[in-house]
């Protein structure tokens, strides 16, 4: 048997990332999974662009405030307590709108782990 406690105040954010995002994968021990913890101002987004993933399935929790996904069909709006899933090749941008009341703050998991799985996309070369 093997329990972790992992204190997320305590794992330094990234600092290659757009907003605030701690990286809980390693502190964590876990192996089959990615997961983060961002929090974005109004204004700011969660990725460093538009992407998709080619193996890599992605699910957003919302702890607090409203998230903003732009997918190619749409823009979704992530409520408190709902959860948005990507499926691999499926391109999006989450966000915290600019004119949002304030801070969101999403536990993001990818399965599996993978490291420069993601792609840029651009909506313009549809």
């Amino acid at each position: 048997m093997g329990y972790r406690l992992v204190d997320v105040e305590s794992v330094e954010p990234a600092s290659d990332r757009p907003c605030e995002c701690r990286k809980l994968a390693d502190p964590g021990g876990l192996d089959a999974a990615a997961i983060n913890r961002f929090r974005a101002a109004p204004g700011e987004q969660l990725p460093l662009a538009y992407h998709y993933h080619e193996t890599q399935q992605e699910a957003f929790y919302v702890l607090e405030g409203s998230l903003a996904v732009e997918t190619p069909d749409r823009t979704y709006e992530v409520a408190a307590d709902d959860l948005f899933v990507v499926d691999p090749e499926s391109p999006q941008r989450a966000y915290n709108p600019s004119d949002a009341d304030g801070a969101v703050t999403v536990l993001a998991i990818g399965a599996p782990p993978v490291a420069d799985d993601a792609v840029a996309y651009d909506p313009d070369d549809e």
